[in-house]
């Protein structure tokens, strides 16, 4: 049987290994095209590609296994849960994939892109602008089409340019900036905080005016430390939750 075959992964020593791989492997599985095989390498051949140990790998299953994206038989292998819910917790450490990894896994609907003014209040990230090129994203459960949170990028338009939108129908935005469009990221700095849903938000996301949700800014700087996208998300707040996990060493 053809088992599944994982994106790479440029381990950050900063971190904990067994997080990265955990993260790039579920953005791998939930990023995946419905004909891609179910079953998983081998721990042994998984460790291999991601260069850690066996124990590192292990762990980084055991973690997919406890969120429910795969299953482990003695003797059988390890399988990808075809059934498995895509709305699971947003959970950041600080690491690329972890925010690839959020993002992936969702039916996506590219609303609109194109040229665009630079709002008023992102004008400090791209001072040397007066038009970027933006996209706009509904995304949602891939099983029921529930839609579940939208999305505006804002992005310098040269590096627009190296950007197929139709790649954001099957990908992050994140991943296309780092692997397609060739951006080497440095740092993207989230911020998050409660809101009411204004009108489009509402509409967007089949929920009632002022219902509570979550709204994220993500802004990611390349090696040169200039802005090249800004990222504003609106989560339901009755399908998303934050969890920040803070390394005591």
């Amino acid at each position: 049987m053809t088992t599944f075959a994982p994106d790479s992964l440029d381990l950050n020593r900063k971190l904990p290994l067994w997080y990265q791989v955990s993260q790039s492997l579920r953005a791998s599985i939930l990023g995946r095209s419905p004909e891609a095989p179910l079953r998983l390498p081998t721990e042994d051949a998984l460790a291999a590609h991601y260069g850690v140990s066996v124990l590192t790998m292990r762990q980084a299953l055991k973690e997919l296994e406890a969120e429910g994206l795969i299953s482990r038989h003695r003797r059988r292998g390890t399988f990808i849960e075809p059934s498995a819910r895509r709305g699971a917790p947003v959970r950041l450490l600080g690491s690329v994939d972890a925010i690839v990894a959020q993002q992936s896994g969702m039916r996506t609907e590219l609303l609109e892109h194109g040229p665009t003014g630079v709002p008023a209040e992102l004008a400090e990230h791209f001072p040397d602008l007066a038009e970027v090129a933006g996209y706009l994203r509904l995304r949602g459960d891939e099983e029921t089409g529930e839609p579940t949170n939208h999305a505006r990028n804002y992005v310098r338009p040269e590096v627009a340019a190296r950007i197929d939108p139709a790649e954001l129908l099957r990908r992050p935005m994140t991943k296309v900036l780092r692997d397609t469009a060739g951006v080497r990221i440095s740092r993207i700095t989230d911020t998050v905080e409660a809101r009411l849903a204004d009108p489009e938000t509402a509409r967007l996301l089949r929920i009632p005016l002022l219902s509570p949700i979550l709204h994220y800014t993500g802004v990611t700087y390349d090696e040169d430390g200039r802005v090249v996208d800004v990222a504003r998300i609106h989560y339901r707040g009755d399908r998303f939750s934050f969890t920040v996990t803070l390394d005591a060493h």
